[in-house]
């Protein structure tokens, strides 16, 4: 069970994460932090996985290998929450845990220190894996590709969860997709540079990506039905340094989500021809180069273990804290965990705070949760002192569904 000197530890493990965050590939204090945590509770481990990734070990005879996952990455954002422990990262760029990410590791590192104090209720392996570059799509391969099923064990299941604006103390589990696949891409448009005063002298590839940007708002309705869900958003447009002069380059920066591989492989096609296109139309002086940075598979749980863990929860903690999730276009890279065949259980943790959820203006869950703030943004703030427990037995409960009694 967890104790309240295990809950204290964790609390102030998760304040000294939150006020030092780490962006994506440069979680080397999150990663000792972490590593040390599981180190204390005899787990053997196993750092630089992937990059900063961790990866902690505990035998507990013959049985299952369960994996808990959390991530150690946080987001380019400038916090706004007001807190006391908000954070102190503020070069080369200001820095957040804007996405909970310092909340799943806490609680991981809880359930990690639960069950190694309480080996008699189980049987088998558990692995805790610290992945970093979560945001960025990429943290997840790179583990794998460095051969963390070959060197730690293929796993029985794999497990995890996300914080998300429900009311602290709850837990949401969806039936289908919970979370989008998604492609992030790239494009490059080569220009010719010049002076401001003859722009008929150069080819200016700021204009090519305005209307580029302008075009590709009308590719999902071209390409896809509406009831596919699929979403593009170009969220970067880089281009020139002074108001009088022409740039020889623009670049683009785009995301597409959606929940089938097929609408994302239509929807990319229609981007390069698009872009193909425009560059085209303005006469550019080479073709575009368009790469794709990172992309990650439609998040969809196996059905049986996501049963088996929602039933645990509802025994944990009542079914009046335990609902539904609606399939999110947000995105992330722990469906690679998936590969081959193994099976994943993935839900949603509430961290609104009573006084916040009651403050948010709406009468329905809908619009609440429409009003507070999400993930990503600088006013969010987990309800740590009740989303922290209740992640950690969610967790605990979840392994226990799977590891050996």
């Amino acid at each position: 069970m967890l104790t309240e000197d295990l809950l204290k530890a964790l609390t102030t493990f998760y304040l000294d994460l939150h006020a030092h965050p780490e962006l994506s590939g440069k979680e080397e204090r999150t990663a000792a932090a972490f590593a040390d945590r599981l180190a204390d509770e005899g787990f053997g481990v196993t750092t630089g996985v992937g990059g900063h990734g961790v990866v902690g070990v505990l035998e507990n005879g013959e049985g299952p290998l369960v994996v808990i996952r959390a991530e150690l990455d946080a987001l380019p954002v400038a916090e706004r929450t007001g807190l006391p422990y908000a954070s102190r990262v503020t070069a080369p760029v200001p820095v957040m845990h804007a996405c909970g990410h310092d909340l799943h590791l806490a609680a991981a590192a809880g359930a990690a220190g639960v069950l190694a104090r309480d080996r008699g209720r189980w049987r088998g392996t558990l692995m805790v894996v610290g992945q970093p570059a979560e945001e960025t799509l990429s943290g997840a391969r790179a583990m794998l590709d460095d051969g963390l099923y070959e060197r730690f064990g293929r796993p029985d299941a794999v497990l995890a969860q996300h914080a998300a604006p429900l009311p602290a103390g709850m837990v949401a589990h969806g039936a289908g997709p919970v979370t989008a696949g998604g492609v992030t891409l790239r494009a490059v448009i080569h220009g010719r540079g010049g002076h401001a005063a003859v722009p008929h002298l150069a080819v200016d590839p700021v204009v090519t990506a305005a209307a580029t940007v302008l075009r590709l708002q009308g590719v999902v309705a071209a390409v896809t039905a509406p009831a596919e869900q699929v979403v593009l958003t170009v969220g970067e447009l880089r281009a020139g340094d002074r108001a009088n002069v022409v740039p020889d380059r623009a670049e683009l920066g785009l995301t597409v989500r959606g929940f089938s591989e097929d609408a994302l492989d239509r929807v990319c096609a229609a981007v390069r021809r698009v872009v193909r296109a425009e560059c085209a139309a303005s006469d550019c002086p080479g073709p575009p180069e368009i790469t794709v940075v990172n992309r990650s598979p439609v998040n969809l749980p196996d059905p049986g273990l996501t049963a088996a863990v929602r039933e645990a929860h509802v025994a944990a903690f009542g079914g009046h804290r335990v609902t539904g999730w609606p399939p999110a276009m947000a995105t992330e890279d722990f469906p690679l965990f998936a590969a081959g065949g193994v099976p994943t259980a993935y839900w949603m943790l509430g961290s609104a705070g009573p006084r916040a959820w009651a403050a948010a203006p709406g009468g329905s869950a809908a619009e609440k949760l429409a009003a507070l703030p999400p993930n990503h943004s600088p006013f969010f703030a987990p309800h740590v002192r009740i989303a922290l427990p209740t992640g950690v037995t969610a967790l605990v409960t979840a392994a226990l569904c799977r590891l050996a009694a």
